[in-house]
């Protein structure tokens, strides 16, 4: 990650699951790796505004997200343990939001403590 003058770029991601056994460990990887580029969006850019007493986003195209260009290297590393099978869903999606904040701390001794980052990342 490299915070500069107010602007914030996530290089690398690292993530790891331990979901017992995976039996298709390709399309886990897939699910951690999106699930991982929608939180970062999430964390990053979503928010709903009201303008006029009314929801101003309608749809998806009135949010920014993390584009191919902007998006982080991501090392999917997976444990199969032997254990019984778990289930991938989108596990790659809650913890995003906290290690970024996390890593913006470690990096500016600044806390996030409200999203979308975008909003505060003015005053880091």
């Amino acid at each position: 990650m490299t915070v500069n003058d107010g602007s914030l770029s996530v290089d690398r991601v690292v993530a790891v699951i331990d979901a017992g056994y995976a039996v298709s460990p390709d399309g886990m990887k897939a699910q951690i790796e999106s699930g991982i580029i929608y939180g970062l969006s999430a964390a990053l850019y979503f928010e709903i505004t009201i303008k006029d007493g009314a929801v101003a986003e309608s749809n998806f195209h009135d949010y920014s997200s993390v584009r191919m260009s902007q998006a982080p290297i991501i090392e999917t590393h997976i444990i199969n343990n032997g254990e019984a099978m778990g289930g991938a869903g989108e596990p790659g999606t809650p913890p995003i939001a906290p290690a970024l904040a996390n890593a913006i701390f470690n990096a500016t001794g600044k806390r996030i403590r409200q999203l979308p980052i975008k909003n505060t990342m003015r005053n880091v």
